[in-house]
C-alpha cells in the first residue's frame, strides 16, 4: 500500500475559517503553483471557496488536482437544536465533497469532522483536567459523532476526525477516549498533537491502526509552550508563526516520515503550514514555503 497523494491546504496561505471575510485570492492563484510544485491534492478550505458542483470539478480538473479532505467543525456537545442545525450545514458541504469526488474516484476526499470546542477550551490551549468532558459529555459527543458519520457514509464517503487544540478532543488522553467510543478514523495532526501535550512519533505508533488522514506540520515548540503558558488562544499560535516550513521547526520529521512509509500508510498526506498573513510577510513567501515543503518530502515520496 502507498500514500494516496500529497496535498496542501488553503490554510497554508491564510485561507481558513478564522480569516473568513478577508479578501481571499482566487483559487487559481494557489492551485497552479501547488500543482507545479508537485502536489496532487488540495484541502477544501472554507466551504464554498473552491466553488461547488461543476465549478469545483472544473477547477480540480484544470489543475490536475484531487480534493483530499476538508475541515467541518460541529458543536458535538451542544443541545439538540444547535447540533441539528450543524447537521444541515454538513449536508450542504457533503454535496461539494460528492461533486469533487467524481473528478478522481480512485482518490476520494475525507470530510474532516472536528469539535467546535467551547469558550472554556478556547481559553485553555493544551487542555487540562478541569476542562475535560465528564461521562455525560462524552456520551453526547460520541452519539453526535455517530450521527454525523452516518451522514458522511450515506453520501458514499468515509469520515475522519481531527483532534484539535482548544476543543474537547485535544490531549492524548482525550484522543484515546474518542477512539474507544467511536468507529471514526483519526486525522493525525503533528502540530496540534504537540499543542495538546503529545509526542508525534509516539502518537503515530499508538494510534496508527485508526489513522486514516495525516496533517503534517512543523512547529516551534517554544512558541507553542509560551502560548499555552499565557493561555493566549489559538489566534496567537497562528499570529506568532508557531507553524513553520518543514525542517525549520522542532518536529522529528525524519522519524515520522520513516514510520509513515514503513507502516504502508495509504491515506492522504496533507502538508499544512497554518498562517495568518501579515503585511510584513515577504511577497510570495507562502508559495516559496510550500515549494520547499514538497522538495523536502521527495526524500520519501518522489
Amino acid at each position: 500500500m502507498t500514500i494516496t497523494g500529497i496535498a496542501n491546504a488553503p490554510v497554508s496561505f491564510g485561507i481558513f475559517e478564522l480569516t473568513t471575510g478577508a479578501d481571499f485570492p482566487e483559487p487559481e492563484t494557489i492551485l497552479g503553483p501547488l500543482r507545479d510544485a508537485g502536489y496532487d491534492g488540495i484541502d477544501l478550505g472554507p466551504v464554498g471557496w473552491l466553488g461547488a458542483g461543476q465549478q469545483i470539478q472544473a477547477r480540480l480538473r484544470e489543475h490536475a488536482m484531487a480534493l483530499a479532505g476538508g475541515w467541518f467543525d460541529m458543536p458535538f456537545t451542544a443541545d439538540d437544536d444547535a447540533f441539528g442545525a450543524a447537521l444541515d450545514g454538513l449536508e450542504d458541504a457533503l454535496r461539494i465533497f460528492v461533486a469533487a469526488a467524481e473528478v478522481d474516484p480512485d482518490r476520494l476526499p475525507l470530510p474532516t469532522l472536528a469539535d467546535s470546542g467551547s469558550p472554556a477550551r478556547r481559553a485553555n490551549p493544551g487542555g487540562s483536567p478541569e476542562v475535560m468532558l465528564d461521562d455525560a459529555g462524552w456520551k453526547r459527543l460520541s452519539s453526535n459523532v455517530a450521527k454525523a458519520a452516518e451522514r458522511v457514509r450515506a453520501a458514499g464517503l468515509e469520515p475522519t476526525f481531527h483532534h484539535h487544540a482548544c476543543t474537547y478532543v485535544e490531549t492524548p488522553e482525550e484522543i484515546d477516549i474518542f477512539l474507544d467510543r467511536t468507529d471514526v478514523g483519526l486525522t493525525f495532526d503533528t502540530g496540534h498533537l504537540i499543542i495538546g501535550g503529545g509526542d508525534p512519533v509516539e502518537g503515530w505508533r499508538r494510534w496508527r491502526d485508526r489513522i486514516n488522514h495525516l496533517h503534517l506540520k512543523d512547529v516551534r515548540r517554544e512558541v507553542l509552550a509560551q502560548v499555552v503558558r499565557e493561555r493566549a488562544g489559538m489566534r496567537a499560535v497562528w499570529e506568532r508563526k508557531a507553524f513553520v516550513a518543514l525542517g525549520a521547526g522542532d518536529l522529528e520529521l525524519a522519524e515520522i516520515m520513516d514510520a509513515v512509509i514503513a507502516d504502508g500508510f495509504d491515506g492522504w498526506l496533507v502538508v499544512e503550514q497554518d498562517v495568518v498573513p501579515s503585511p510584513s510577510d515577504p511577497p510570495g513567501q507562502a508559495i516559496d514555503d510550500q515549494r520547499a515543503n514538497r522538495e523536502i518530502l521527495r526524500r520519501w515520496i518522489p
